[in-house]
């Protein structure tokens, strides 16, 4: 558990919002790389001559390193800490967009997901970890709210990209925004754990690494809350990938949009980051855990819509809702697992949920490629219908009390 100290001096307040501003730049790329994904799919499809199925690739290959990560993070953080793990997971997507820049051929480009998977992993690990030990719920949904604001903006300048004859350039602009990042989690957090960095701004740990000689793996699988917020993890980063990547290819084959269809991926990403900050209130009035069966029916309801009424203006405007539906979930997913999860376990655990996590977004975009061959893309809506119905069924599953490690 990290609290506040009583009194915070104005370095210290300082200090703290440089360090929340370098994660916002972390998260931001982060987003930035799953909005592109998306838009650039048909120019994917075209230049490589490959099918629904052959495409869904990159986003299995992405979420395998996303996995790898996940596991290697435990490893990582208690070895070297939170400072040294965040600026190695920041070098992977830099030499990922490196290659992908050319248009290498697609299993180069394919390794390049992998790559960014791997890396995203560490640096989505330590960075939920370390906003999570602060127990700060307004800064949980704005650092979010920066991954939401990379998803929005990525498409609008992938969409620019893809209607062009070099739409791999779009890397070339990732590069500099990956670079820039490593630039920053060095400079501002000099290598050192997180202890080190919290006490810094003002915070003061309760109990920490090392606390107790128990396996930590052992530990964190130990816990049956762990595993019920993986598994709502699986399905949520799942319909929000499958999403933001496929509604554009859906839009283009089954509504009859043009190349401009991109920019409803940007709207997804823009409902999502404006769920993360105008619903912060609403979701305290209503209390967290059941506010997340309100949105997640909403979502329903709006999903079938786009499902059941063929209009491209009625599609936009109901992704973009639901993109502002599901945007608080995560975030209150993280949230909550700080609250039921020991602390000294929390950086460990977090990161294991959201590398599980991940595989949704491969499995769920490749069951939807499989599926777009066999049926055509139309299969996209009852998929995503079925997998909301059954991330509301695991939310009840989810235990409300903090568990104790014995």
């Amino acid at each position: 558990m990290v609290r506040a100290q009583p009194e915070t001096t104005k370095r210290q307040k300082r200090y703290s919002l440089i360090h929340f501003a370098a994660l916002c730049w972390c998260f931001l790329l982060n987003g930035w790389n799953d909005g592109t994904t998306g838009p650039l799919l048909p120019s994917m499809q075209e230049y490589y001559h490959i099918n629904f199925s052959i495409v869904s690739m990159l986003f299995v290959f992405g979420c395998a390193g996303f996995i790898l990560g996940a596991g290697v993070n435990v490893w990582l953080n208690d070895k070297l800490g939170f400072g040294k793990t965040i600026v190695i997971g920041s070098l992977f997507p830099l030499v990922a967009y490196a290659i992908q820049s050319p248009a290498p051929p697609f299993p180069v480009m394919v390794f390049g997901y992998f790559l960014c998977g791997f890396g995203n992993a560490l640096q989505n690990a330590q960075g939920n970890g370390f906003v999570a030990s602060m127990h700060h719920a307004t800064k949980l949904n704005l650092v979010m709210a920066a991954y939401g604001v990379g998803a929005f903006v990525s498409p609008l300048v992938a969409t620019h990209f893809a209607g062009t004859r070099h739409w791999s350039f779009h890397f070339l602009i990732s590069s500099g925004i990956a670079v820039l990042n490593t630039v920053i989690q060095c400079v501002v957090f000099r290598f050192r754990r997180q202890e080190d960095v919290l006490a810094e701004a003002g915070h003061h740990p309760v109990g920490g690494e090392g606390q107790t000689d128990e396996n930590i793996y052992r530990a964190i699988f130990g816990i049956k809350s762990v595993h019920f917020l993986a598994i709502f993890a699986v399905i949520y980063i799942g319909v929000e990938v499958t999403l933001g990547g496929w509604i554009v290819t859906f839009i283009i084959s089954e509504r009859g949009g043009g190349p401009s269809a991109g920019y409803i991926s940007s709207g997804f990403f823009g409902g999502l980051t404006v769920g993360r900050l105008a619903l912060i209130w609403f979701s305290k009035k209503v209390g967290e855990f059941r506010v997340v069966f309100l949105y997640g029916i909403l979502a329903i309801a709006l999903e079938l819509t786009i499902w059941f009424i063929p209009s491209i203006i009625e599609n936009a405007i109901a992704v973009s809702f639901i993109g502002m539906l599901l945007g608080p979930m995560f975030p209150i997913l993280v949230g909550h697992a700080s609250r039921i999860l020991p602390a000294w376990l929390l950086t460990g655990s977090v990161g294991w949920i959201t590398g599980v996590g991940v595989s949704g977004s491969a499995v769920l975009p490749l069951i939807t490629g499989v599926l777009a061959s066999k049926f055509g893309i139309r299969s996209l809506q009852p998929l995503v219908v079925s997998m909301m119905c059954t991330m509301v069924g695991v939310w009840a599953l989810i235990p409300r009390a903090p568990h104790r490690v014995k």
